[in-house]
């Protein structure tokens, strides 16, 4: 664990719900990861919510391997921010770690803050110069 200090990693509480049936849910940490793309969920625990994938992608993982993912959507909350939205989850294998990616992160408008271990709001940016006309 000395080591994931050293990175500045930390974790994140969020509540992740099947979009068609929001009473079926979970709470768990997710450790925020830049590195990845997609936020990562074992796939035993998006079938416990009944989310079903809808797509897959060719992914490589952290240690060189390529794989073939499933993709489905869910509802994800960051209590923290107050705020819910729906993501595009990737279902890892079972025994994986819970990350929150680089795709959420973008879409609740956030960015890491390693030093004060939070989620800090950022200003999203819509089209750069040409609409600032």
């Amino acid at each position: 664990m000395e080591r994931e200090k050293d990175m500045g990693m930390f974790k994140v509480h969020l509540k992740v719900a099947n979009p068609a049936n929001p009473d079926l849910f979970f709470e768990e940490d997710f450790w925020v990861d830049t590195g990845a793309m997609y936020t990562f969920i074992p796939e035993s625990r998006m079938k416990e919510i009944g989310v079903n994938p809808s797509s897959s992608r060719e992914v490589i993982l952290a240690d060189g391997r390529r794989d073939r993912r499933l993709l489905g959507e869910a509802l994800v909350t960051i209590p923290a921010l107050n705020e819910t939205l729906t993501n595009q989850i990737m279902f890892g294998p079972n025994d994986s770690l819970y990350l929150l990616g680089a795709m959420s992160l973008e879409a609740f408008a956030v960015e890491p803050d390693p030093v004060g271990k939070r989620l800090k709001p950022i200003s999203a940016i819509i089209g750069g110069f040409i609409a600032s006309r």
